[in-house]
């Protein structure tokens, strides 16, 4: 037992073990965290991303262990041990370097051969290909250590724990570490770095305090120095020119476009616009607009005194800027808007990059714990929360919608935006509706032309389309007229099923999926095609 013809160097204090032991701990982690962010761009955070990101680094770390525990066993020299460190160093600091571009190569490759599951499938792959097997490496730690540190089985308990506890407590610095300081602080691609360099430098002390030749690492540090070089660039959407802001936040990969017209915000590489700006304080042609119709509908219209307003999922105030620039051909002499935003971090943009009204008071908090801590009542409450398929359970479930019923005034009105709408009876949007229609009796649905977007009106007043109607006449901008004379002939009202989302089950990341699914097929249809014909030259030959 013990280091086996090795007691020489730093090795001669077990606590140099233990430490290996700590900094493994903490980088597996960490790399997790980071997995996520760089996933989150493309595929989403949701819990399905969640579960594939856990699920193959337990793939990874069991094949570790038991590779580990056999290596040891048959070659006891720890140099092996810490080449492999040195090895998943090198391949965690070239993650931010070649990572998306092996996430778009599986993505591209998915998306015009399979017809389902694609989510699952293509972060699965990406997952396996990028992580599995610096994971793998670090697995083997601690089978290894366990070998190096034992030197008789009088204490071999002691040992093993205390081994598990300096693992423990690197896997806890290692989760926090990421998210609330490196990661916000300096973006994913200098935190896989600094774990890299971390493990790196572990290896690295080994290597220089034994008597084995040192010159064979010359080439993993130039390596490493080429990684850090080549990956100074953070863009996820490396392909975009035009971006005046990118960077990320505890909840969000962000970035800011500015298009000649307007003004961007995107959450994510792959999935729209989370917010905007006219620069021309005109219609953004967005559901936003169509969101207008909500205050027209209440029959407290025309406000006397000022319309109160809540919007959960404030974002940059895109909804709460149009209403404001609206106001007065919608004849409301005065607004009070109170925006609800869990992102510090889209709060300080919006200041930066956006022209957010300085009377809009902004929370930054989780809109239902807003609700919950509020006694506040409110004419129109706007709900958009949702973003592509990372749709909060907590604000998709019935006991989400009886509290914002019991925040509205007497016949005030709740809009909700819905993405990635289709005419599926068993999508995410029929269970959306069907769970609000099972709250307030009257709902309303309008599809938003030329998106993907829906937007549901709901109240206990059963006079909304009338009111609605009514009202037009009543708006002095023409613009303004038009759009909402148009949302009120497309405005239908909505038949309820019995799909209803709760507390205790609300599958929303299974239901999103499946509309990303039907949005690929019906979008890209013509390149699958393509591809089953004729293969990759067949699409090339397209483009």
């Amino acid at each position: 037992m013990g280091q086996t013809g090795q007691n020489k160097g730093i090795l001669q204090h077990k606590y140099y073990l233990y430490l290996t032991e700590f900094f493994a701990g903490m980088s597996v982690m960490a790399v997790e965290l980071g997995a996520s962010r760089l996933l989150a761009p493309y595929f989403s955070s949701s819990q399905i991303v969640w579960t594939i990101i856990i699920g193959t680094i337990m793939i990874a770390m069991a094949l570790g262990n038991i590779y580990g525990g056999r290596s040891a066993d048959r070659h006891p020299e720890p140099a092996r041990l810490y080449r492999r460190i040195l090895i998943a160093a090198i391949w965690i600091a070239a993650i931010p370097v070649v990572g998306k571009y092996i996430i778009l190569g599986i993505a591209g490759l998915l998306v015009v051969t399979i017809n389902s599951n694609f989510l699952i499938i293509a972060a699965f792959l990406a997952c396996m290909v990028i992580f599995v097997f610096p994971l793998f490496l670090l697995g083997t730690v601690t089978p290894s250590l366990v070998k190096y540190t034992v030197d008789s089985l009088d204490d071999s308990g002691k040992v093993v724990g205390t081994l598990g506890a300096y693992n423990t407590i690197g896997s806890i610095i290692g989760t926090f570490l990421p998210t609330f300081v490196t990661i916000p602080a300096v973006g994913t691609a200098i935190t896989f770095f600094i774990f890299g360099g971390i493990l790196l430098i572990l290896a690295l002390i080994y290597f220089f305090t034994t008597s084995r030749k040192f010159t064979r690492t010359v080439l993993p540090i130039l390596l490493f120095l080429a990684c850090l070089i080549g990956g100074h660039s953070t863009s996820f959407a490396f392909w975009e020119s035009d971006l005046v802001y990118e960077g990320e936040s505890v909840y969000n990969y962000l970035q800011v476009k500015d298009t000649g017209s307007s003004v961007i915000l995107s959450t994510n590489v792959l999935f729209g616009v989370q917010s905007v700006t006219m620069k021309e304080k005109e219609l953004t042609g967005m559901y936003y607009d169509y969101a207008m119709a909500a205050p027209l509908m209440s029959p407290a219209y025309p406000y006397d005194g000022q319309l109160q307003m809540l919007i959960l999922g404030m974002g940059t105030g895109t909804y709460a800027r149009q209403c404001l620039a609206y106001r007065g051909g919608m004849g409301i002499s005065g607004m009070e808007i109170v925006g609800v935003e869990i992102d510090e971090k889209i709060t300080e943009l919006s200041e930066r990059y956006f022209d957010v009204p300085p009377d809009v008071r902004t929370v930054n908090y989780d809109g239902r714990a807003y609700l919950q801590a509020s006694d506040g009542r409110y004419d129109v409450i706007m709900v958009d929360a949702y973003q592509d398929i990372t749709i909060p359970f907590q604000m998709s479930s019935v006991e989400f919608f009886t509290l914002v019923k019991e925040h509205l005034k007497e016949n005030g009105v709740m809009v909700v935006n819905m993405n990635m709408h289709d005419s599926g009876e068993s999508s995410i949007n029929a269970y959306l509706s069907d769970t609000i229609a099972s709250v307030f009796p009257y709902v309303y649905t309008v599809d938003v032309p030329g998106t993907t977007n829906r937007e549901l009106f709901a109240s206990s007043n059963a006079d909304m389309p009338a009111r609605l109607t009514a009202n037009e006449a009543l708006l002095s901008d023409d613009a303004l007229q038009a759009l909402i004379a148009e949302a009120s002939e497309r405005l239908i009202p909505y038949e309820a099923g019995g799909r209803l989302l709760t507390d205790d089950k609300a599958p929303v990341e299974l239901l999103g999926m499946e509309v990303i699914d039907t949005l690929i097929q019906n979008e890209l249809g013509y390149y699958k095609e393509r591809f089953q014909q004729d293969g990759i030259s067949g699409i090339l030959g397209d483009l």
